[in-house]
């Protein structure tokens, strides 16, 4: 199921884009489930990285798809934007937000299906477990692969990932439900850390790149056997 929305403020338009959807679906066998939006802040109320691609109307009346985009980026870095617009100078502001391409009206349905194709593939590329988590402001999407570890100091958790730190509201038990099974050890109160940064173990300390994490006494031992187990399971 490809999650699509298409944020288009003309009517006639929007049911264009939804039938050529329904057409490509039906010679490519793929199932769409799309939702329609007539404005770029209809479509940022609430968002919480619910779609895989956007079909983005950029001259909008109350917040346009360029400025849209901007807010979704900080939220979902993944979903695959698609331009569709009637002026191709916009084509340069679009790669900023790292649209994937633009459409021009009126929307020729070769081009569509083509551009559609890419984003797809992309979109398979990608899929990947992921986490929503509370941030200030909304919700925000987090690939579990990039965790490196989860820091919690009262009601507040810090996620140090791959693309730098994500502060978040919540507690540690919280962050051990939602990343159960995918490779997560809770050294110790105030820390959860990804089994798979481990670079090496010294005394009770846990060197994970420049960082060091202490594993408690008594969890000192559970720790060393869940390390093994998981160098073992992954290992060529």
């Amino acid at each position: 199921m490809i999650r699509i929305a298409i944020v288009e403020d003309d009517i006639r338009c929007a049911g264009e884009i939804a039938e050529y959807l329904d057409r490509y679906s039906a010679e490519n066998d793929v199932e769409f489930r799309i939702s329609v939006f007539h404005d770029g802040d209809e479509i940022v109320a609430g968002y919480q990285g619910d779609f895989d691609i956007l079909l983005m109307d950029i001259e909008l009346p109350l917040l346009n798809g360029m400025e849209a985009s901007k807010e979704i980026r900080g939220i979902d870095r993944d979903v695959e934007i698609i331009f569709i617009t009637n002026s191709p100078q916009y084509a340069i502001q679009g790669y900023r937000v790292g649209a994937l391409d633009y459409i021009l009206k009126p929307v020729n349905y070769y081009a569509f299906s083509q551009t559609i194709t890419r984003a797809i593939e992309r979109n398979e590329l990608k899929q990947e477990r992921s986490i929503l988590v509370n941030v200030k402001g909304g919700r925000q999407k987090i690939i579990v692969r990039k965790i490196r570890f989860v820091e919690v100091r009262d009601h507040d958790l810090t996620f140090h990932t791959e693309d730098g730190d994500i502060s978040a509201r919540g507690t540690i038990r919280d962050a051990m439900e939602e990343l159960e099974g995918h490779g997560f050890f809770h050294c110790n109160k105030g820390y959860l850390i990804n089994l798979a940064f481990v670079d090496s173990i010294s005394g009770h300390d846990i060197k994970m790149g420049k960082d060091i994490i202490p594993v408690g006494r008594t969890r000192k031992k559970a720790f060393m056997e869940a390390l093994n187990k998981y160098m073992s399971s992954h290992s060529s």
